[in-house]
């Protein structure tokens, strides 16, 4: 890969992660987890989404299972083939399952889970022998990513804290 493709993919990269950082934003002003998704297939957005597990009180509502689901909607089908998935936080154990079971092909992550992330914090889950290999990678506007879900639980403990009879 020349100097210019690498920069040209990149740049891709983020333009996809830009859209999941558009989705999390809105899941940040519902009062959810910052964490926003997009679903791309042949260089084109096909599903977008964001956490609502606080909204609808539900905890399989992760930012990937409902971009995963509007995908398969929109495909008419359960396997996602050629299908490349952006999502502004590593993906967790349930969400990296149902990954594989979809057969996307690439993951794009921008913040590390140093806490859940099952794909290269706290489980390699991509590396072991699936029925399907998902090819990842992570860090991809990871600053921007990280400052967004660092802001909300920032905002989150100061709020707990201002709370009448909380303890302080």
């Amino acid at each position: 890969m020349t100097e210019n493709e690498h920069i040209e993919d990149l740049s891709r990269h983020e333009e996809f992660m830009r859209a999941a950082l558009k989705e999390a934003r809105k899941a940040y002003d519902l009062g959810e987890s910052p964490i926003g998704c997009v679903i791309v297939k042949d260089g084109k957005i096909i599903a977008r989404a964001h956490n609502l597990r606080q909204t609808r009180q539900d905890a399989t509502l992760h930012a990937e299972l409902v971009c995963i689901s509007k995908a398969c909607r929109k495909l008419a089908a359960w396997h996602i083939f050629d299908c490349d998935l952006y999502v502004t936080l590593e993906p967790c154990y349930m969400c990296a399952g149902a990954i594989i079971q979809s057969h996307i092909k690439n993951v794009y992550f921008g913040a590390y889970d140093p806490k859940g992330g099952a794909v290269h914090s706290c489980c390699h889950l991509f590396d072991l022998p699936h029925n399907h290999h998902v090819e990842y990678r992570g860090g991809i506007l990871e600053s921007e990513c990280s400052a967004l879900m660092k802001q909300f639980f920032r905002e989150l403990r100061a709020q707990k804290k201002d709370r009448p009879g909380s303890a302080r």
